[in-house]
């Protein structure tokens, strides 16, 4: 009988703990294995339970408690990593220092979204000490890197 409500216990506890796991999918750029190793590590590090990174579709299959972590806080950890998400994009640094063969290209979407705004002012991809104005570069250089849909905000050049 001990056993019994023992086992009752167990089973009791476990149904509330997976009920209060959150499951979604995040949209991730890669190419690789070892892009699935880095996303899956990141989303893990940044406290998901599970992760699964399917490469074809480009997208990531998360669980996670929602109360010792969040979609915005797996999404960080995976752009820190280097890897731009559907809501977050890898600094130009992050994105370098990923394997060649990891290197994805950068001009889907995810990334031009997010780096077309990259000259508003005080951007914090401006150089150290320099306002980013409209048409200019890190070294006061006229261009017209902040129109929406620049080369250079695309590649990430734009006010650096």
């Amino acid at each position: 009988m001990k056993n019994f409500i023992l086992l009752m216990g167990f089973i009791l506890i476990s149904t509330f703990a997976l009920q209060a796991q959150t499951t979604t999918k995040i949209k991730v750029a890669g190419n690789c294995g070892m892009c699935k190793g880095h996303i899956e590590k990141a989303a893990k590090e940044a406290g998901a339970v599970s992760a699964d990174w399917d490469k074809v579709a480009k997208v990531l299959k998360v669980s996670f408690n929602a109360s010792k972590t969040s979609t915005d806080k797996i999404e960080d950890a995976i752009a820190a990593a280097g890897y731009d998400t559907e809501h977050k994009v890898a600094t130009a640094d992050a994105y370098s220092k990923l394997d060649e063969c990891c290197q994805y290209d950068r001009t889907s979407k995810t990334a031009v979204a997010e780096n077309a705004s990259c000259c508003k002012p005080g951007a914090s991809c401006c150089a150290d000490g320099v306002v980013c104005k409209k048409g200019m570069t890190k070294d006061g250089k006229e261009m017209e890197c902040c129109k929406k849909d620049a080369k250079c905000c695309k590649d990430g050049s734009c006010c650096k």
